[in-house]
């Protein structure tokens, strides 16, 4: 992928990632998120946390099925964009719905297991979107992979805080589930040896 190329993919990844924000903004500006907007901006937020981070997780599995080098770079950008999703939606969550009553917050954690499964979800996303830079990278060293291998169990429990959280069933969960079921398997050593030797389309 040429320089331009890249650049283009680059400009479109920007665009579709804040497209959601935009809509979600123009909607609030005009009533129409419904009866209970705070459970709206919630679930929307939410969706848009999940999308993005399993799309960033889906970088290094098509990189590896594709030998396309420069879709590495996008992990972090789909990465912080899913960062900057989550932290919205925990605003919205600690600020419209608790009104930044943490004490009734960390409270109902026991008996809300959406909340128990999103909030350490959130805390990883965190860690990972600080310790994103180059800076961090040369300080940890060889334990900046490890840190930043957190970001699928926070896949995990992003997905089981919207299973939990959706009061009627939908395939939503499921369907994120199964994404990233098969983006773990695809990371698995061999499924990566596999691919590198195997696939004939692979750019060498």
């Amino acid at each position: 992928m040429e320089k331009s190329q890249f650049r283009l993919v680059l400009v479109v990844v920007h665009v579709l990632s804040l497209a959601p924000l935009a809509l979600l903004a123009l909607d609030f500006s005009l009533g129409r998120l419904g009866p209970n907007p705070i459970r709206e901006i919630q679930l929307r937020t939410g969706s848009y946390t999940l999308f993005l981070l399993v799309a960033s997780l889906a970088c290094t599995p098509l990189y590896t099925l594709t030998g396309i080098l420069r879709i590495l770079d996008l992990r972090r950008v789909l990465g912080l964009y899913a960062f900057g999703y989550a932290s919205l939606h925990f605003v919205n969550l600690a600020g419209l719905d608790y009104l930044f009553d943490f004490k009734a917050l960390w409270a109902d954690i026991a008996e809300k297991r959406y909340i128990l499964a999103g909030f350490p979800a959130f805390l990883i996303l965190l860690v990972l979107a600080i310790t994103s830079t180059a800076g961090w990278k040369r300080r940890l060293g060889k334990s900046w992979k490890r840190v930043h291998r957190l970001v699928y169990l926070a896949g995990v429990l992003a997905v089981l805080h919207y299973f939990w959280q959706v009061k009627v069933r939908v395939p939503g969960p499921v369907i994120y589930g199964v994404i990233l079921a098969a983006l773990l398997l695809l990371r698995l050593p061999a499924a990566e040896r596999l691919a590198a030797r195997r696939l004939p389309w692979r750019a060498s």
